[in-house]
Protein backbone atom coordinates (compact mmCIF):
# COMPACT_ATOMS: atom_id res chain seq x y z
CA UNK A 1 0.00 0.00 0.00
CA UNK A 2 2.48 2.62 -1.19
CA UNK A 3 -0.36 5.06 -1.93
CA UNK A 4 -1.90 5.01 1.54
CA UNK A 5 -2.97 8.18 3.36
CA UNK A 6 -0.58 8.11 6.29
CA UNK A 7 -1.83 10.03 9.35
CA UNK A 8 0.12 8.11 11.99
CA UNK A 9 3.28 10.21 12.10
CA UNK A 10 3.51 10.26 15.91
CA UNK A 11 4.14 6.51 15.64
CA UNK A 12 6.83 6.77 12.99
CA UNK A 13 7.63 8.81 9.91
CA UNK A 14 8.67 8.24 6.31
CA UNK A 15 12.42 8.51 5.73
CA UNK A 16 13.03 11.70 3.78
CA UNK A 17 14.55 11.07 0.35
CA UNK A 18 17.47 13.39 1.13
CA UNK A 19 18.07 11.55 4.41
CA UNK A 20 18.15 8.20 2.61
CA UNK A 21 20.55 9.57 -0.01
CA UNK A 22 22.85 10.92 2.71
CA UNK A 23 23.05 7.66 4.64
CA UNK A 24 23.34 5.08 1.83
CA UNK A 25 27.02 5.71 1.00
CA UNK A 26 27.91 4.89 4.61
CA UNK A 27 26.38 1.44 4.18
CA UNK A 28 28.44 0.63 1.11
CA UNK A 29 31.25 2.99 0.07
CA UNK A 30 32.37 4.66 3.31
CA UNK A 31 32.35 1.68 5.63
CA UNK A 32 35.42 2.56 7.68
CA UNK A 33 35.43 2.74 11.48
CA UNK A 34 35.19 6.40 12.52
CA UNK A 35 37.73 5.76 15.30
CA UNK A 36 40.42 4.48 12.94
CA UNK A 37 43.63 6.50 12.47
CA UNK A 38 43.82 6.04 8.69
CA UNK A 39 42.32 8.40 6.14
CA UNK A 40 39.61 5.98 5.07
CA UNK A 41 38.23 5.87 8.62
CA UNK A 42 38.96 9.53 9.23
CA UNK A 43 36.52 10.67 6.54
CA UNK A 44 33.83 8.65 8.32
CA UNK A 45 34.74 10.29 11.60
CA UNK A 46 34.27 13.70 9.98
CA UNK A 47 30.77 12.69 8.85
CA UNK A 48 29.89 11.74 12.43
CA UNK A 49 31.17 15.10 13.69
CA UNK A 50 29.14 16.94 11.07
CA UNK A 51 25.99 15.05 12.08
CA UNK A 52 26.63 15.91 15.73
CA UNK A 53 26.79 19.59 14.80
CA UNK A 54 23.56 19.31 12.84
CA UNK A 55 21.70 17.76 15.78
CA UNK A 56 23.19 20.32 18.16
CA UNK A 57 22.05 23.13 15.89
CA UNK A 58 18.46 21.86 15.88
CA UNK A 59 18.46 21.82 19.68
CA UNK A 60 20.36 25.05 20.21
CA UNK A 61 23.07 23.07 22.00
CA UNK A 62 26.83 22.59 21.79
CA UNK A 63 28.29 19.69 19.84
CA UNK A 64 29.88 18.21 22.97
CA UNK A 65 26.46 18.00 24.63
CA UNK A 66 25.10 15.46 22.09
CA UNK A 67 25.36 11.70 22.69
CA UNK A 68 24.16 9.40 19.91
CA UNK A 69 21.93 6.51 21.04
CA UNK A 70 19.91 3.75 19.41
CA UNK A 71 16.44 5.15 20.19
CA UNK A 72 14.30 7.22 22.54
CA UNK A 73 13.94 4.37 25.02
CA UNK A 74 17.70 4.07 25.42
CA UNK A 75 17.99 7.82 25.86
CA UNK A 76 15.28 7.87 28.53
CA UNK A 77 16.86 4.98 30.43
CA UNK A 78 20.35 6.44 30.17
CA UNK A 79 19.21 9.84 31.46
CA UNK A 80 17.22 8.58 34.45
CA UNK A 81 19.81 6.02 35.53
CA UNK A 82 22.67 8.51 35.11
CA UNK A 83 20.83 10.99 37.32
CA UNK A 84 20.42 8.35 40.02
CA UNK A 85 24.03 7.16 39.79
CA UNK A 86 25.27 10.74 40.12
CA UNK A 87 23.23 11.25 43.30
CA UNK A 88 23.35 7.92 45.16
CA UNK A 89 21.97 9.39 48.38
CA UNK A 90 18.77 10.61 46.70
CA UNK A 91 16.00 8.02 46.32
CA UNK A 92 13.04 9.99 44.94
CA UNK A 93 11.89 10.37 41.31
CA UNK A 94 9.05 12.50 39.95
CA UNK A 95 7.32 11.86 36.63
CA UNK A 96 3.75 12.02 35.29
CA UNK A 97 0.92 9.56 34.78
CA UNK A 98 0.92 10.18 31.03
CA UNK A 99 4.54 9.42 30.14
CA UNK A 100 5.69 6.98 27.48
CA UNK A 101 6.16 3.39 28.69
CA UNK A 102 9.93 3.90 28.36
CA UNK A 103 9.68 6.12 31.44
CA UNK A 104 6.76 4.53 33.27
CA UNK A 105 8.05 0.96 33.11
CA UNK A 106 11.54 2.03 34.15
CA UNK A 107 10.08 3.88 37.13
CA UNK A 108 8.04 0.85 38.14
CA UNK A 109 11.19 -1.25 38.05
CA UNK A 110 13.05 1.32 40.13
CA UNK A 111 10.26 1.23 42.72
CA UNK A 112 10.99 -2.47 43.15
CA UNK A 113 14.65 -1.55 43.63
CA UNK A 114 13.81 0.71 46.56
CA UNK A 115 13.20 4.10 44.96
CA UNK A 116 10.11 6.20 45.64
CA UNK A 117 8.31 7.52 42.57
CA UNK A 118 5.68 10.27 42.46
CA UNK A 119 3.38 10.15 39.43
CA UNK A 120 1.89 13.61 38.84
CA UNK A 121 -1.74 13.69 37.74
CA UNK A 122 -3.23 15.72 34.88
CA UNK A 123 -6.55 17.54 34.58
CA UNK A 124 -9.28 16.86 32.01
CA UNK A 125 -7.27 18.72 29.37
CA UNK A 126 -4.12 16.74 30.05
CA UNK A 127 -2.27 19.56 31.80
CA UNK A 128 -0.23 19.33 35.01
CA UNK A 129 -0.89 21.12 38.27
CA UNK A 130 2.41 22.86 39.03
CA UNK A 131 1.41 23.23 42.67
CA UNK A 132 1.29 19.43 42.87
CA UNK A 133 4.78 19.30 41.37
CA UNK A 134 6.17 21.76 43.89
CA UNK A 135 4.49 19.98 46.79
CA UNK A 136 6.08 16.70 45.64
CA UNK A 137 9.65 18.00 45.45
CA UNK A 138 11.95 17.39 48.39
CA UNK A 139 15.67 17.46 49.10
CA UNK A 140 15.59 13.72 48.41
CA UNK A 141 14.40 14.19 44.79
CA UNK A 142 17.12 13.10 42.36
CA UNK A 143 15.40 13.68 39.04
CA UNK A 144 12.18 14.98 37.54
CA UNK A 145 11.29 13.47 34.15
CA UNK A 146 8.48 15.10 32.16
CA UNK A 147 7.69 14.71 28.46
CA UNK A 148 7.71 17.88 26.38
CA UNK A 149 4.61 16.89 24.40
CA UNK A 150 2.32 13.92 24.77
CA UNK A 151 2.45 11.32 22.03
CA UNK A 152 -1.31 10.59 22.12
CA UNK A 153 -2.95 13.98 22.65
CA UNK A 154 -0.15 16.29 21.53
CA UNK A 155 -0.56 18.32 24.74
CA UNK A 156 2.52 20.47 25.42
CA UNK A 157 3.63 20.89 29.03
CA UNK A 158 5.03 24.23 30.34
CA UNK A 159 8.55 22.85 30.40
CA UNK A 160 10.42 26.01 31.35
CA UNK A 161 8.07 26.76 34.25
CA UNK A 162 8.53 23.19 35.43
CA UNK A 163 12.30 23.49 35.11
CA UNK A 164 12.43 26.66 37.17
CA UNK A 165 10.56 24.94 40.00
CA UNK A 166 12.77 21.84 39.80
CA UNK A 167 15.95 23.93 40.02
CA UNK A 168 14.84 25.41 43.34
CA UNK A 169 15.20 21.91 44.82
CA UNK A 170 18.55 21.07 43.16
CA UNK A 171 17.10 18.10 41.29
CA UNK A 172 18.07 17.17 37.74
CA UNK A 173 15.49 17.80 35.02
CA UNK A 174 15.05 15.30 32.17
CA UNK A 175 12.67 15.87 29.27
CA UNK A 176 11.47 13.25 26.80
CA UNK A 177 11.16 15.45 23.71
CA UNK A 178 10.69 12.64 21.18
CA UNK A 179 7.41 14.14 19.94
CA UNK A 180 8.44 17.80 20.22
CA UNK A 181 11.73 17.87 18.31
CA UNK A 182 11.22 19.17 14.80
CA UNK A 183 7.69 20.38 15.56
CA UNK A 184 8.39 23.30 17.91
CA UNK A 185 11.56 25.44 18.26
CA UNK A 186 13.98 24.42 21.03
CA UNK A 187 16.95 26.27 22.49
CA UNK A 188 18.98 24.45 25.09
CA UNK A 189 21.26 27.46 25.61
CA UNK A 190 18.45 29.30 27.39
CA UNK A 191 16.60 26.27 28.78
CA UNK A 192 16.37 24.81 32.28
CA UNK A 193 16.58 21.28 30.84
CA UNK A 194 19.53 19.15 31.99
CA UNK A 195 18.95 16.15 29.71
CA UNK A 196 16.70 15.74 26.67
CA UNK A 197 15.83 12.68 24.59
CA UNK A 198 15.05 12.55 20.86
CA UNK A 199 14.45 9.77 18.34
CA UNK A 200 15.34 9.77 14.66
CA UNK A 201 12.34 7.92 13.28
CA UNK A 202 10.01 10.68 14.50
CA UNK A 203 11.76 13.29 12.32
CA UNK A 204 12.05 11.39 9.02
CA UNK A 205 15.24 9.49 9.83
CA UNK A 206 15.39 5.69 10.09
CA UNK A 207 14.56 3.62 13.13
CA UNK A 208 17.45 2.59 15.35
CA UNK A 209 19.06 5.99 15.89
CA UNK A 210 18.47 8.70 18.48
CA UNK A 211 20.30 11.23 20.60
CA UNK A 212 20.54 12.37 24.19
CA UNK A 213 21.37 15.96 25.06
CA UNK A 214 23.32 16.30 28.33
CA UNK A 215 23.99 19.82 29.51
CA UNK A 216 27.66 20.64 29.98
CA UNK A 217 28.56 20.23 33.64
CA UNK A 218 25.89 17.61 34.41
CA UNK A 219 27.51 14.50 35.86
CA UNK A 220 26.79 11.59 33.52
CA UNK A 221 27.63 7.92 33.96
CA UNK A 222 27.05 5.75 30.88
CA UNK A 223 24.33 3.16 30.54
CA UNK A 224 26.45 1.18 28.06
CA UNK A 225 30.01 0.71 29.27
CA UNK A 226 32.62 -0.13 26.66
CA UNK A 227 35.09 1.77 24.53
CA UNK A 228 35.89 5.45 24.22
CA UNK A 229 33.05 6.24 21.80
CA UNK A 230 30.90 9.29 22.48
CA UNK A 231 33.64 10.62 24.75
CA UNK A 232 33.25 7.58 26.98
CA UNK A 233 29.53 8.21 27.54
CA UNK A 234 28.12 5.47 25.31
CA UNK A 235 30.23 2.45 24.42
CA UNK A 236 29.97 0.62 21.11
CA UNK A 237 31.05 1.27 17.53
CA UNK A 238 28.96 4.06 16.13
CA UNK A 239 25.99 3.41 13.83
CA UNK A 240 27.51 5.71 11.24
CA UNK A 241 24.79 5.44 8.57
CA UNK A 242 22.11 6.09 11.19
CA UNK A 243 24.05 9.01 12.66
CA UNK A 244 24.55 10.62 9.24
CA UNK A 245 20.85 10.12 8.56
CA UNK A 246 19.90 11.73 11.89
CA UNK A 247 22.15 14.69 11.14
CA UNK A 248 20.57 15.24 7.74
CA UNK A 249 17.08 14.83 9.24
CA UNK A 250 17.93 17.39 11.93
CA UNK A 251 19.11 19.85 9.28
CA UNK A 252 15.90 19.39 7.30
CA UNK A 253 13.73 19.60 10.43
CA UNK A 254 15.31 22.95 11.26
CA UNK A 255 14.61 24.19 7.74
CA UNK A 256 11.00 23.00 7.90
CA UNK A 257 10.11 24.42 11.32
CA UNK A 258 8.32 27.34 9.68
CA UNK A 259 6.32 24.81 7.66
CA UNK A 260 4.53 23.43 10.70
CA UNK A 261 2.05 26.29 10.21
CA UNK A 262 0.87 24.35 7.13
CA UNK A 263 0.55 21.15 9.15
CA UNK A 264 -1.48 23.02 11.76
CA UNK A 265 -3.79 24.42 9.08
CA UNK A 266 -4.42 20.94 7.70
CA UNK A 267 -4.87 19.52 11.22
CA UNK A 268 -7.41 22.21 12.02
CA UNK A 269 -9.25 21.61 8.75
CA UNK A 270 -9.47 17.89 9.52
CA UNK A 271 -10.57 18.51 13.07
CA UNK A 272 -13.22 21.10 12.27
CA UNK A 273 -14.50 19.05 9.37
CA UNK A 274 -14.99 16.06 11.67
CA UNK A 275 -16.65 18.09 14.43
CA UNK A 276 -18.98 19.80 11.94
CA UNK A 277 -20.04 16.66 10.08
CA UNK A 278 -20.10 13.97 12.79
CA UNK A 279 -22.22 14.40 15.94
CA UNK A 280 -21.12 13.20 19.39
CA UNK A 281 -17.43 13.82 18.79
CA UNK A 282 -15.02 15.58 21.16
CA UNK A 283 -11.40 16.75 21.12
CA UNK A 284 -9.31 15.01 23.78
CA UNK A 285 -6.77 17.18 25.55
CA UNK A 286 -5.86 20.86 25.60
CA UNK A 287 -7.11 22.37 22.31
CA UNK A 288 -4.62 25.26 22.48
CA UNK A 289 -1.33 24.09 23.99
CA UNK A 290 -0.57 21.13 21.76
CA UNK A 291 1.56 20.03 18.85
CA UNK A 292 0.58 21.54 15.49
CA UNK A 293 0.33 18.15 13.77
CA UNK A 294 -1.77 16.18 16.29
CA UNK A 295 -5.43 15.76 17.08
CA UNK A 296 -7.03 13.10 19.27
CA UNK A 297 -10.77 12.79 18.69
CA UNK A 298 -13.27 10.75 20.66
CA UNK A 299 -16.13 9.23 18.66
CA UNK A 300 -18.76 8.29 21.22
CA UNK A 301 -20.45 4.88 21.44
CA UNK A 302 -18.20 2.91 19.06
CA UNK A 303 -14.91 1.04 19.25
CA UNK A 304 -11.71 2.70 18.10
CA UNK A 305 -10.51 -0.60 16.70
CA UNK A 306 -13.54 -0.80 14.42
CA UNK A 307 -12.91 2.74 13.18
CA UNK A 308 -9.28 1.94 12.40
CA UNK A 309 -10.16 -1.24 10.52
CA UNK A 310 -12.76 0.64 8.48
CA UNK A 311 -10.32 3.46 7.69
CA UNK A 312 -7.74 0.88 6.67
CA UNK A 313 -10.12 -0.43 4.01
CA UNK A 314 -9.85 3.01 2.40
CA UNK A 315 -6.06 3.05 2.74
CA UNK A 316 -6.12 5.53 5.62
CA UNK A 317 -3.64 4.99 8.48
CA UNK A 318 -4.33 6.40 11.94
CA UNK A 319 -4.05 5.02 15.47
CA UNK A 320 -6.38 4.29 18.35
CA UNK A 321 -6.37 5.91 21.73
CA UNK A 322 -7.15 2.47 23.08
CA UNK A 323 -4.80 -0.46 23.48
CA UNK A 324 -6.68 -3.38 22.04
CA UNK A 325 -5.84 -6.89 23.15
CA UNK A 326 -7.37 -10.22 22.28
CA UNK A 327 -10.69 -10.59 24.02
CA UNK A 328 -10.59 -7.24 25.85
CA UNK A 329 -10.34 -3.51 25.27
CA UNK A 330 -8.14 -1.62 27.71
CA UNK A 331 -8.34 2.17 27.27
CA UNK A 332 -5.19 4.24 26.87
CA UNK A 333 -3.49 5.15 30.16
CA UNK A 334 -3.14 8.70 28.84
CA UNK A 335 -6.84 9.20 28.14
CA UNK A 336 -7.78 7.46 31.37
CA UNK A 337 -5.60 9.96 33.23
CA UNK A 338 -7.72 12.76 31.73
CA UNK A 339 -10.77 11.25 33.45
CA UNK A 340 -12.74 10.96 30.21
CA UNK A 341 -16.00 8.98 30.19
CA UNK A 342 -15.76 5.44 28.88
CA UNK A 343 -17.97 6.29 25.93
CA UNK A 344 -15.16 8.57 24.70
CA UNK A 345 -12.22 6.37 25.75
CA UNK A 346 -13.74 3.47 23.85
CA UNK A 347 -13.63 5.21 20.47
CA UNK A 348 -10.73 7.68 20.48
CA UNK A 349 -8.56 8.05 17.39
CA UNK A 350 -5.30 9.95 16.96
CA UNK A 351 -4.53 11.60 13.64
CA UNK A 352 -0.95 12.89 13.34
CA UNK A 353 0.24 14.72 10.22
CA UNK A 354 3.66 15.46 8.72
CA UNK A 355 5.16 17.79 6.14
CA UNK A 356 4.23 15.18 3.53
CA UNK A 357 0.49 15.37 4.31
CA UNK A 358 -1.53 16.99 1.53
CA UNK A 359 -4.82 18.84 1.53
CA UNK A 360 -6.23 16.29 -0.91
CA UNK A 361 -5.55 13.56 1.66
CA UNK A 362 -7.40 15.51 4.37
CA UNK A 363 -10.31 16.03 1.98
CA UNK A 364 -10.44 12.29 1.33
CA UNK A 365 -10.58 11.47 5.04
CA UNK A 366 -13.40 13.97 5.52
CA UNK A 367 -15.20 12.36 2.57
CA UNK A 368 -15.20 8.81 3.91
CA UNK A 369 -15.10 9.14 7.72
CA UNK A 370 -18.70 10.38 8.34
CA UNK A 371 -20.10 7.32 6.56
CA UNK A 372 -17.84 5.01 8.55
CA UNK A 373 -18.94 6.47 11.87
CA UNK A 374 -22.62 6.46 10.89
CA UNK A 375 -22.45 2.79 9.87
CA UNK A 376 -20.62 1.72 13.02
CA UNK A 377 -23.06 3.58 15.26
CA UNK A 378 -25.97 1.87 13.53
CA UNK A 379 -24.36 -1.45 14.49
CA UNK A 380 -23.57 -0.42 18.06
CA UNK A 381 -26.11 -1.16 20.83
CA UNK A 382 -24.58 1.61 22.98
CA UNK A 383 -25.96 4.87 21.65
CA UNK A 384 -26.31 6.84 24.87
CA UNK A 385 -24.25 7.71 27.97
CA UNK A 386 -27.15 6.21 29.94
CA UNK A 387 -26.51 2.71 28.58
CA UNK A 388 -26.05 0.30 31.48
CA UNK A 389 -23.03 -1.37 29.83
CA UNK A 390 -21.22 1.97 29.44
CA UNK A 391 -21.88 2.86 33.08
CA UNK A 392 -20.53 -0.52 34.15
CA UNK A 393 -17.38 -0.16 32.03
CA UNK A 394 -16.78 3.37 33.30
CA UNK A 395 -17.00 2.21 36.90
CA UNK A 396 -14.46 -0.55 36.13
CA UNK A 397 -12.03 2.00 34.64
CA UNK A 398 -12.37 4.31 37.67
CA UNK A 399 -11.80 1.45 40.09
CA UNK A 400 -8.46 0.45 38.47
Amino acid sequence: MNDCIYLDNNATTKIDDDVLAAMLPYLSIYYGNPSSMHTFGGQVGRAVRQARSQVASLLGAEDSEIIFTSCGTEGDNAAILAALKAQPNKKHIITTEVEHPAILNLCRKLEKDGYTVTYLSVNDQGQLDLDELEASLTGNTAVVSVMYANNETGVIFPIEQIGQIVKEYSALFHVDAVQAVGKIPLNMKTSTIDMLTLSGHKIHAPKGIGALYVRKGVRFRPLLVGGHQERGRRGGTENVAGIVALGEAAKLAQQHLAGVVWEKRLRDKLEQGILNSIPNTVINGDPVNRLPNTTNIGFKYIEGEAILLSLDQFGICASSGSACTSGSLEPSHVLRALGLPYSVLHGSIRFSLSRYTTEAEIDRVLEVLPGIIERLRELSPFNSDDADWLKEQESLVISR
